[in-house]
């Protein structure tokens, strides 16, 4: 089994906020594009475990939902889950909350394409900051695939066991 990930392992972090994950991305496509894949629910779908449903709009109350085949994969019974949208900054910044988790995608223009920064600031009731880093990592390499080709592996085919494994090493040298 191959263990060395497609894209850069994330940072974890921690301080008196408690755990942060920091990634970055180098995308070889302009900011717009970027943009549309983080915010659109038809985008989201190949990258994301739920839809943002509600206004895309700073201070906006929103909910997300699970979409039905993750939900079944991996046993979610409460599927809806209120979040709030921080900011709303179109092609450069969008901060939301999502139950305990503060996510903050940030886009800046290349002469190449776009750099894409993520940072989840894990909530207490998230599960173990690995998993969460996992996950993430996850959902970010389905994201390059979605913006690189428009048609990226199915999502529920990405596993994020070997991911797990790496950020928990990660974890440990701390």
């Amino acid at each position: 089994m191959n263990t060395t990930p497609r894209h850069p392992l994330g940072r974890i972090t921690h301080d008196d906020r408690g755990v942060s994950l920091h990634f970055e991305r180098q995308l070889s496509h302009p900011p717009e594009r970027v943009w549309r894949a983080l915010t659109e629910s038809d985008q989201l779908r190949s990258w994301f475990p739920a839809d943002i449903v509600g206004p895309r709009e700073a201070g906006a109350e929103v909910t997300t939902v699970f979409w039905d085949d993750v939900a079944a994969r991996h046993s979610i019974e409460q599927t809806v889950h209120p979040a709030r949208i921080i900011t709303w900054d179109p092609y450069r910044t969008f901060v939301w909350l999502w139950d305990d988790e503060l996510i903050s995608f940030h886009l800046e223009p290349t002469p190449s394409g776009t750099t894409l920064t993520l940072v989840v600031q894990v909530g207490e009731k998230s599960p173990g900051a690995q998993d969460v880093a996992a996950g993430y990592h996850v959902c970010l390499d389905q994201l390059v695939a979605l913006v690189d080709t428009d048609d990226p592996p199915p999502f529920l085919d990405a596993d994020p066991g070997p991911l797990t494994v790496l950020y928990a090493e990660m974890m440990h040298e701390q």
